[in-house]
Parts: C-alpha cells; sequence; structure tokens
C-alpha cells in the first residue's frame, strides 16, 4: 500500500501509438485479423483485433468476438437454431396434415425436437434409486454404516394389526376349556394366541395353568402354582432376568402371535409381596445377589484407588 492509503492506479496510454511495440514495429505480440486469440491481454484494452459478429438484439450493430462477449453470442446462436429447428418442425407438420387431409398415406408422427423430454415416474424412481444408494453407500464410507449409525424405523406401528385390549375377564374366556375359542396367554401385559400348541396349553397342558391370565412372576420365580399372577414387585434381578428372557421369547417367536394387551387393575403398593414358594430358594438367590453386588462395589472403589 502507499504511505497515503491509496492504491496505485493503472494508466492508460493517452495514444494507442504509446504501445510498447517490437522491432518490426508493430505492437508486441499482434493480432492477426480474422483470428480468434486464446488470451484478449495482448490486444485489449488497448487494442481489439478480434473479428466482429451480428449483434444478436440489434441487427444493425456488429460486437467484437473477444472472450467476454462469446457465451452471450455461443447461447444465442443456440437460441437462433433451436428456433430454425422448431419452425421446420412445424412447416413439415402442416405438410403431414395437409396429406392427411386429402387421404394420402403418411408415416408415424414426428415430436418436437425442441421439446423438453418430461422425467415422468420412471425417470422419478430411478433418480430416488440412485439418490438412495448413493446416501447409503456414502454412510458406509463415512461411518462405516449404512444408516449413518442411525436405528432404523419400527414400522411394524405403522401397519394396521387387529390387536385389541382385553380386561382380566375377557382374557379368562380364552383358557383353552371352549374347543370353539383360541387359547391365550399373557406375560406382563402381553397376550399372545398359543392354540398352535393347544396339547400344551389347554386342558391337561403341562403350562394349562397359565393359560385365560397374565402369570408372569411364575416366569421368573418358577412358582407355578402360588405365583399366577401379574405381580412383578420384590423380584430379585435374577428372577427379572428370567421374566424378560420369556418375554423376548413370545415376542420372537414365530410359532405364536402377539394378540394385544391386558389392562389390570393397579396393585395396592402397601399391600405384601406374593410369598415365595420356596423361601429357602429365594434366600439363596438375595444372598448370591448380595455378594455380587458387594464384590462389584469393591472392585470399583480399587478401581477409584488407582
Amino acid at each position: 500500500m502507499c504511505p497515503g492509503g491509496d492504491r496505485p492506479k493503472r494508466k492508460r496510454p493517452a495514444n494507442l501509438n504509446d504501445f510498447p511495440k517490437g522491432p518490426d514495429g508493430k505492437p508486441l505480440e499482434p493480432q492477426t485479423p480474422g483470428s480468434e486469440p486464446t488470451s484478449p491481454w495482448a490486444g485489449f484494452p488497448l487494442k481489439d483485433d478480434y473479428p466482429q459478429a451480428d449483434d444478436p438484439v440489434d441487427p444493425n450493430r456488429k460486437v467484437s468476438t473477444k472472450q467476454a462477449n462469446r457465451p452471450f453470442l455461443a447461447y444465442a446462436q443456440y437460441r437462433a437454431e433451436r428456433e430454425k429447428a422448431h419452425t421446420d418442425w412445424l412447416q413439415r407438420k402442416k405438410e403431414r396434415e395437409e396429406k392427411l387431409a386429402r387421404g394420402e398415406d403418411v408415416g408415424p408422427e414426428e415430436p418436437d425436437p425442441t421439446e423438453e423430454p418430461e422425467v415422468g415416474c420412471l425417470g422419478l424412481l430411478k433418480f430416488i434409486l440412485y439418490a438412495t444408494l448413493f446416501i447409503v453407500l456414502a454412510g458406509k464410507f463415512f461411518t462405516g454404516s449404512y444408516l449413518w449409525e442411525m436405528e432404523p424405523p419400527n414400522l411394524k406401528q405403522f401397519i394396521p394389526t387387529t390387536q385389541r385390549l382385553f380386561s382380566e375377564g375377557q382374557l379368562a374366556q380364552f383358557d383353552g376349556t371352549d374347543p370353539g375359542k383360541p387359547v391365550y396367554i399373557a406375560i406382563d401385559g402381553d397376550v399372545y394366541d398359543v392354540s398352535s400348541n393347544r396339547a400344551t396349553y389347554g386342558p391337561g397342558g403341562s403350562y394349562h395353568m397359565m393359560a385365560g391370565r397374565d402369570a408372569a412372576r411364575a416366569y421368573g420365580t418358577g412358582c407355578f402354582k402360588t405365583h399366577l399372577t401379574h405381580d412383578l414387585r420384590g423380584l430379585s434381578e435374577s428372577e427379572m432376568r428370567g421374566v424378560q428372557h420369556w418375554k423376548k421369547f413370545y415376542a420372537e417367536s414365530k410359532k405364536y402371535t402377539k394378540v394385544g394387551r391386558v389392562s389390570h387393575p393397579p396393585i395396592d403398593p402397601a399391600s405384601p409381596y406374593p410369598e415365595h414358594c420356596d423361601p429357602k430358594k429365594a434366600q439363596a438367590a438375595l444372598e448370591r445377589e448380595r455378594k455380587a453386588k458387594e464384590h462389584d462395589d469393591a472392585k470399583e472403589a480399587k478401581r477409584e484407588e488407582l
């Protein structure tokens, strides 16, 4: 920058004759009339030796074919060619219609060569397919996951189902005693149709006591006579894992289908927990969990000391 803060200004020679010349007396890098140089610097802006062309806007005016004007001139030429092609097509169409009016044989109708093609449904589907493929592959490249480390949506929630809400009395009607009705069981509120295994869940079956009710607690404790209830209060961690195991078993089973949920009345929190059918077994389970917790706490404390 100049000391005064003003930028230096480029000065144009007062006379074109002041433009630097070579040994032959001609301007440096002269342009041959009729040629189109790759760079306008040698002759422009001090000298413009580019060929002249008709101005597309004003036919009575000539414009230079210098690089700055070439995109405009090329587009004007493209438009002129398109208009000529469309005019020729209209003429051919008119001649075809005249032949048809005279009853002469003509070929198939020629489409307009200047008409922009429509995308259509097939083109749109192709675009969606290619865009989806690109997004999936990009996710695999950048994140190592085709879904960009996102969980896929649960589409089942949008599929209409025939599931219903049962009361405890309604669920009890599907205990298998009526041959004309299916056999239902429930676990932690979810109701499943187990009619395909009526020999096991129907009358006389080894798990008939589970039919027509929510016996979630029995799945965790193994007390199939005294724990035929949905009350899960007071269960140990291992017993809760047992309940979750059987819930997953029925949910993922291809043999049994979910038909709805059962609504239970609220449980009085002040009421006592159901008594375990094997107190010694329950006490041993609690003792194992207590020791496991103490062991985990000791490991955590040792880790904090380090």
